[in-house]
């Protein structure tokens, strides 16, 4: 029993310390799309809080976008709607 409890406090104390040094046991293709995490329908500008594209390393070329209430899609970057919302964006903060 000791060697059990010596073994969960461990591992409880081991993960504290990563995430107090900001190390993730996640894995780098976390940040990848994959199909069933895409969207096709067009999502409304204002419920967008932010979008960041997927890394290299991610098999398909995707943004990742998080909304208000903090869910996360995939949207394709070829999409037309997306292309103009980000134009449209990037016009507004090369303005203030």
């Amino acid at each position: 029993m000791k060697v059990f409890s010596l073994a969960l406090l461990t591992l409880l104390l081991a993960a504290l310390w990563t995430g107090s040094q900001g190390i993730s046991f996640r894995s780098p293709y976390d940040a990848c799309c994959y199909k069933e995490m895409f969207v096709r329908q067009k999502i409304p500008a204002f419920l967008i809080r932010s979008y960041q594209k997927t890394p290299s390393h991610c098999s398909r070329k995707a943004v990742r976008v998080e909304l208000l209430k903090g869910k996360k899609f995939c949207v394709d970057w070829e999409e037309g709607w997306f292309q103009q919302y980000r134009r449209q964006k990037e016009s507004t903060s090369t303005s203030t």
